[in-house]
Formats: structure tokens, C-alpha cells, sequence
């Protein structure tokens, strides 16, 4: 049984909250798994070519074609995104958009998995989170926890964000002129209410995949669940 783990954050891994706190997921599971950093990978939007619908393998050339089959052989998978604007990074986004290759003539290559969701933002994280669960749900792939956290904006280390009167720090309640310090530089990792949330995501996850888990059963769920919501915007 794998787990594969995508952060989609483009920072250095031992800086990026989203790489380590979909680590401390992953490691709270117990089981085997995989983290693949989508930093310095080229992955392209889908660009509606429609070249996957005969055989649900998308033609388009770029660092996505080397996990696809890592997608498709995962049993369960972990992905973490930072926020930006409300939203998914466009990394993360252009990497789930080509997702759209396994959904043709009834494509069932990841139907019934499972997934936990990973937001970090400079303020908040369920922004993300909340996106990425919408993404996995196209493909049936049920979201059994979301995780979200404060991370370090990019504003504590642009140079201008001690002073600057827009930025993260200041609208949070700072003061012009403050200094940062590694203690009140926000860390995933000094987070306790995190980091717990993090590894019962991870136990959660684990529990799901290893007491019965029932792909079939999850795929029928999810199918109800997504035939009701384009119902209610019909």
C-alpha cells in the first residue's frame, strides 16, 4: 500500500510549511509512501485538446508524464497547496487540471480513492484546502480530512514587510518598523494545534485505507454526492 504526497508549493522544501506539513501527515500514517515536490517541475493547464479521451493519457509533453503513473498506482494520496489569492497556487492548479485525462468514457483509475487536503496560507489555509477537495471530487476521490494552517507569508522575507503598511505582518496587527524574529515568524512546525491536526488527518487516513476500505462503495458516494450538487446549479 503507497501513499503519494504532492506539495505544491514552489519554496525550498525545508522552508515551505506545505512540504513539511503534508510530511507530518504522511508520517503520521505509518504507511509507505512517497513525497514529490512539484517545485522547479513544468507543468502546463490543460489546453482542451482532448488528445487523453481515447485512451485517458494526456499527450501534452512536460514534467507531468513522469507521475502519472504514480497518480494512477498511488492507493491513497496527500496534497498540499499554499494559498494564493483565496485560492490554489497556479503550480497546483495546472498539475489538477491535467487530472482531466482520467475522467473519459467512464474512466475509473482513481475512482474510490482516498485523499487529505493541505493549505497553508500567510493568513489562513482552508482556502486551498478547500479547492483541492473540489478537484478530487471530480475524479471520486473522497477527501476523508482537510488540514489547514498559518504559514510565513512572503512579506517576512521580501525585504519591505517590516514597513510595509499592506502587507501580511502589519495587517495582522503589527507595528511600522517591527523586527521579525524567528519566534514570531509564523512555522507550521511551531503550531501544536497543527501539528496535531496534521497527524489525526494522517491516522485518520491510514485507519480508512486499512479496516475495509471499500473503493466501490466510496465511487458510489461520491458519484451521489457530485450528481446532487450539479442538480442544485441546473
Amino acid at each position: 500500500m503507497l501513499i503519494l504526497g504532492i506539495s505544491g508549493s514552489p519554496r525550498p522544501e525545508k522552508v515551505s510549511g506545505t512540504y513539511r506539513l503534508v510530511r507530518r501527515v504522511l508520517e503520521a500514517t505509518g504507511l509507505n509512501y512517497e513525497l514529490v515536490s512539484l517545485r522547479k517541475k513544468h507543468i502546463g493547464g490543460c489546453i482542451a485538446c482532448l488528445g487523453c479521451a481515447k485512451d485517458n493519457v494526456c499527450k501534452v509533453e512536460d514534467d507531468l508524464a513522469a507521475l502519472r503513473e504514480k497518480i494512477v498506482t498511488a492507493d491513497a494520496y496527500v496534497i498540499g497547496a499554499p494559498n494564493y489569492y483565496s485560492g490554489l497556487n497556479a503550480l497546483t492548479h495546472a498539475f489538477l487540471e491535467r487530472w482531466f485525462q482520467f475522467r473519459h468514457q467512464e474512466g475509473n483509475l482513481l475512482w474510490g480513492k482516498l485523499a487529505v487536503a493541505v493549505g497553508v496560507g500567510g493568513t489562513q489555509g482552508h482556502f486551498p484546502a478547500d479547492d483541492l477537495e473540489r478537484f478530487l471530487a471530480y475524479n471520486f476521490i473522497e477527501t476523508v480530512a482537510k488540514v489547514s494552517a498559518q504559514g510565513a507569508a512572503s512579506c517576512y522575507t521580501c525585504g519591505y514587510g517590516d514597513t510595509c503598511k499592506v502587507g501580511i505582518p502589519y495587517l495582522l496587527g503589527g507595528q511600522e518598523g517591527q523586527k521579525f524574529t524567528e519566534e514570531t515568524i509564523p512555522d507550521v512546525e511551531k503550531d501544536p494545534a497543527c501539528l496535531q491536526a496534521a497527524e489525526e488527518a494522517g491516522r485518520l487516513l491510514a485507519k480508512r485505507l486499512t479496516q475495509g476500505h471499500d473503493r466501490n462503495a466510496v465511487t458510489a458516494r461520491m458519484q451521489q454526492a457530485m450528481m446532487a450538487k450539479f442538480s442544485e446549479s441546473a
